[in-house]
């Protein structure tokens, strides 16, 4: 190997030999136990959590219903599925018929959704054996229910024109069985509260990639190969 320029290759190398040295730490467990890509995605998990709790406003919405009424006929993908939604709807207060997959319903909307909120506001809180006591299975699987149910139900709203009807139980889903099936398991943190590893995280990321560029230019650089812009051509 021809080297152009020992100083800017040995740069160069020193800098793509240190870039790999931190890479390495990265994906070593040092971070209380897990590696610094994990760690930085409970990191940022924790923040988003912290930001998007949106269920007590929707609880109050679905309160404010009070006790309309709503039909529906709906099929879930397994009879097992069907059971399990039988058992949370009843709890509601909800009278249900049952054949197979298919379940004939007859309740309060607002009554089912607060049901599905408080359900989704334990596992949020991480009260998990709140709502396994409640129906006799696991809490994320009550939100699975929740969830395949919900979205049956909000087929048929539309189905009915029911659209507002339709739209709030949409929201009910994204904003409230959503967040607390998935942030379940977390500690919410607020931005502001992390805001030094934030700052922190940010200019790593930016500084650890123009590492990376740098030692890539100075490499090639020091082997003489460089990028020259070509002559333009008249016509």
């Amino acid at each position: 190997m021809l080297i152009h320029d020992k100083k800017t290759f040995g740069l160069g190398l020193l800098l793509f030999i240190t870039f790999l040295i931190v890479l390495g730490i990265m994906f070593s467990p040092f971070f209380s136990g897990e590696n610094a890509l994990k760690a930085s995605d409970k990191l940022f998990n924790s923040i988003a959590k912290g930001s998007t709790y949106y269920i007590p406003d929707l609880l109050k919405k679905a309160q404010a219903m009070g006790g309309a009424k709503f039909e529906a006929t709906i099929k879930l993908k397994s009879d097992e599925l069907a059971q399990k939604a039988q058992k949370v709807l009843t709890a509601s207060g909800s009278q249900v018929s049952a054949a197979g997959a298919q379940l004939n319903v007859k309740g309060a909307l607002g009554d089912v959704l607060s049901a599905a909120l408080k359900d989704s506001d334990s596992m949020f809180h991480n009260r998990d054996s709140e709502v396994a006591q409640r129906y006799g299975f696991s809490g994320r699987e009550a939100l699975f229910v929740w969830w395949s149910l919900l979205k049956e139900v909000e087929k048929e709203l539309t189905r009915q024109s029911k659209f507002k009807d339709a739209a709030f139980v949409s929201t009910v889903v994204k904003k409230g069985v959503e967040v607390g099936y998935n942030f379940f398991g977390i500690a919410p943190e607020s931005a502001l509260s992390k805001a030094g590893i934030l700052t922190f995280a940010l200019v790593f990321y930016v500084v650890y990639t123009l590492w990376w560029g740098i030692a890539i230019l100075f490499l090639f650089e020091g082997l003489g190969l460089e990028m020259k812009a070509g002559a333009k051509k008249e016509v």
